[in-house]
């Protein structure tokens, strides 16, 4: 109890993010193409024309654990890609910091939490989160299909670590992608992140 507790105030160092210098809802997404967890590069532009998911990933976040403990973020996962959206798990947690994902850990990790995303992503220098703002973990983004950021923030409205709140939160990513299919913008578009810090290498 007392080694959760701590590792629960180390990750509350960004429970909610500034709101500056994230990618602005409306405006196009970054480019990027980093390695999955197989190996192989995996490119935004290879989505182009679809609903791309932007989740960021850190395993040992209390946060994250949250949605993986129980399968809830398998499930959205598998719910949103089956609808034919792009589901990208991003870690950005350089070497030596929290939740770091050597390569060639990476697939073992996929297989060990059950991930349903299209691929996870390794981003340990940091390029990409730092193109979107990405602050916590998770934080979200959801990219329609001209390439535009059309929700950038929380998954749900309930910043909390306990599991027992998904049911009766509102999932916004999912209601992002429900109204992005039904040709409408979603509302909320722009909420605000919340969970642990993205472990960033030190400048």
């Amino acid at each position: 109890m007392k080694r959760l507790c701590v590792t629960i105030l180390l990750c509350l160092s960004c429970v909610t993010a500034a709101r500056a210098d994230y990618v602005k809802v409306g405006s196009p997404a970054p480019q990027f193409t980093l390695t999955s967890a197989k190996g192989s590069p995996v490119s935004l532009k290879d989505f182009t024309g679809k609903t791309v998911v932007l989740e960021w990933f850190n395993p040992n976040c209390p946060f994250v654990r949250k949605f993986y403990s129980n399968g809830d973020m398998q499930r959205f996962q598998k719910d949103a890609v089956e609808k034919g959206a792009v589901w990208l798990t991003i870690n950005s947690s350089a070497e030596g910091k929290q939740g770091y994902i050597p390569s060639s850990e990476a697939a073992t990790l996929v297989s060990e939490m059950g991930l349903q995303s299209t691929a996870l992503l390794l981003d340990p220098d940091g390029t990409v989160g730092t193109s979107f703002g990405a602050r916590t973990t998770p934080h979200m983004f959801v990219i329609d299909s001209k390439g535009n950021v059309a929700y950038q923030g929380a998954i749900d409205s309930t910043p909390s670590t306990r599991s027992k709140d998904i049911p009766s939160s509102t999932n916004y990513v999912l209601t992002a992608i429900e109204a992005l299919r039904q040709g409408k913008n979603p509302s909320p578009a722009d909420t605000e992140p919340y969970g642990c810090s993205v472990k960033y290498a030190s400048k």
